[in-house]
Order: structure tokens, then C-alpha cells, then sequence
């Protein structure tokens, strides 16, 4: 798969979930239903040097930024996002302004394929 700058990564597969705070609404986007505080972790193998970004809501969150320079290896970031509203929308992204389309490896390092991961967990 291809992220386009400005477009968010799909993470197409459910893994385990508790409880219906936090669902899936696409392939790239999650709805955190209360208001709080929500860690929240990602990786992604991608081919070449770029950046990832948390949005909520459609905005950037500038301080979730993460990014690698050279090489191949996995862009993982993780942050702490605090919701204000009700059914906020979250989404990891390839931010806009960025010139470079991400492609996603799925055999990055080996053999056997790697996944994206994203994990949120409701902290408060």
C-alpha cells in the first residue's frame, strides 16, 4: 500500500479489544467515544525515509511527529492524546506537506510478513 502526503495509514484488521470506548469507524480511522487521556502506539515498516503524525479530529497533532531519516526500518511513535470532545476521530497520517509517498514493506528485514500496529489504550 501507498500513503500519499496528507492521506492516514489503513490498519485493515481488528486485533483483541476490551470494552466499546474506542472503535474502529474505517480502515484508517478510530472513534474515541469519551472524553480523556488515551496512549497511544504505533509502528509501521515503510520503504523509505519519512515521517508519521497523530490527527484528531482532522488536525494535526504537531507533537506526536515522528520520522526516520535513512534506511528501512519500522516508524514507531507513541504519545499521550487527551480528547475534548465526545466521538473524537483518530487517524495515523503521512503528514501533508511532506514530499515523499510512504510505501508500507510488508516484508520488511525477512521472510515472513510484518504488520502495522496501533494500539490505544484509554488511560484516564
Amino acid at each position: 500500500a501507498t500513503v500519499a502526503p496528507g492521506t492516514d495509514v489503513s490498519f485493515p484488521q481488528d486485533g483483541p479489544t476490551s470494552g466499546s470506548a474506542i472503535t474502529r469507524i474505517g480502515p484508517s480511522s478510530f472513534n474515541l467515544a469519551a472524553i480523556g487521556t488515551y496512549q497511544i502506539l504505533f509502528q509501521v515498516s515503510v520503504s523509505e525515509a519519512g515521517q508519521l503524525i497523530l490527527t484528531n479530529n482532522g488536525s494535526d497533532l504537531a507533537y506526536t511527529v515522528v520520522g526516520r531519516a535513512t534506511g528501512t526500518s519500522q516508524i514507531v511513535g507513541m504519545a499521550l492524546v487527551t480528547t475534548t470532545s465526545v466521538n473524537s476521530i483518530l487517524t495515523v497520517r503521512n503528514p501533508a506537506g511532506n514530499s515523499t509517498a510512504l510505501t508500507i514493506t510488508p516484508l520488511a528485514g525477512g521472510t515472513r510478513s510484518v504488520s502495522a500496529h496501533l494500539v490505544i489504550t484509554q488511560i484516564g
